[in-house]
């Protein structure tokens, strides 16, 4: 029976419950999803002694189809089914002959192929079957909007609690790799003070190496603040730490800001939740904008815009004559806060 369109978490859950399918193709741009489902068949569905008989992983670069296929065709030993996981599948040629075990997949293998940073095309017949046989789950890469929310949730599933700075934090120095904002909130877990569940901004800037008084967030609330002195004391860190900061990174970050307020100038609603939901934010950072329309006005918003840009290609050569990303960084304060 087909099984498509399911969650990760759905599709783990009947795993767990023995809602086995013969076929897990596991595809797409994200690959902690594709990990996560991967590991839980791998290591949760046998004990270590059937897997030293019944577990089978062919790595796309280093085999063929036919090894795949033959591998699967295979009776277990030592327990009802036998697992067979071929990884880095995009790296394998002739996928499409797949459709030949398709057709009468074995009843005693679990064949799972995980398709990592792209899609097979659904058009084909094979790929057709694949859904008919078994589940095909595509694992799509989440925006930055909706990181705050993917941390919150991952935090509350290991019994954590973070600040919304905290998140924040992580959102901005993180980016949307999954696996690395897994990774790095388990690692604060095991650092975390005896009989504490809360992650704090202070604990990631000891533990991760994430300033809580000099990141692009701070930036930002100097800007709205029109506070000088504190928003050249953070681009000033960033000039002395361009690798940790480097402006390309942190200018991009900037102009959104700034490209989403000229939008909330045009809102029916100037309100956090109007801008949370037009925007896909956090509430947190949602009352930011209401904040910022009374700093900045639509045309200076425009014109910041383009004192942006400016900077942007000025640290690229563009009409510059050598001056340093500390200057670039002072102009540009100084054109939008004056």
């Amino acid at each position: 029976m087909a099984k498509n369109d399911l969650s990760h978490e759905q599709i783990i859950r009947d795993i767990q419950h023995r809602k086995l399918a013969p076929v897990y193709f596991l595809m797409g741009d994200e690959p902690y999803y594709i990990d996560q489902i991967s590991d839980v068949i791998q290591y949760q569905l046998l004990d270590d002694s059937q897997r030293e008989f019944d577990l089978t992983v062919l790595y796309g670069k280093d085999t063929d189809i036919a090894t795949v296929i033959n591998a699967a065709k295979r009776f277990p030993m030592m327990s009802p089914i036998q697992i067979v996981i071929l990884k880095e599948a995009q790296n394998i040629k002739e996928l499409d002959k797949l459709q030949f075990y398709l057709s009468h997949p074995s009843p005693q293998t679990l064949l799972v192929i995980c398709y990592k940073y792209g899609t097979v095309d659904g058009r084909k017949k094979w790929v057709a079957d694949l859904r008919q046989k078994g589940v095909v789950f595509e694992s799509s890469k989440l925006r930055e909007y909706e990181m705050p929310a993917w941390i919150g949730k991952y935090a509350k599933s290991k019994n954590l609690q973070l600040d919304e700075k905290a998140i924040i934090m992580l959102t901005d120095f993180l980016g949307t790799d999954l696996s690395k904002v897994a990774n790095e909130i388990d690692k604060l877990r095991i650092t975390m003070p005896e009989g504490s569940n809360r992650i704090t901004p202070e604990l990631i800037e000891r533990n991760i190496g994430i300033s809580k008084d000099y990141n692009v967030f701070e930036l930002q609330d100097a800007l709205i603040n029109r506070d000088v002195v504190k928003a050249n004391r953070i681009v000033n860190y960033f000039a002395d730490n361009k690798k940790a900061n480097p402006m390309q990174m942190i200018l991009p970050q900037l102009f959104g800001f700034f490209s989403n307020l000229m939008l909330f100038h045009y809102l029916p609603q100037k309100t956090a939740d109007a801008a949370a939901a037009e925007f896909k934010i956090h509430p947190f950072i949602a009352k930011n904008y209401v904040k910022a329309a009374q700093s900045f006005n639509a045309w200076k918003t425009i014109y910041i815009l383009g004192y942006i840009r400016e900077t942007d290609a000025r640290s690229k050569g563009v009409n510059s004559t050598g001056i340093d990303d500390k200057d670039l960084y002072k102009e540009l304060i100084f054109k939008i806060l004056h």
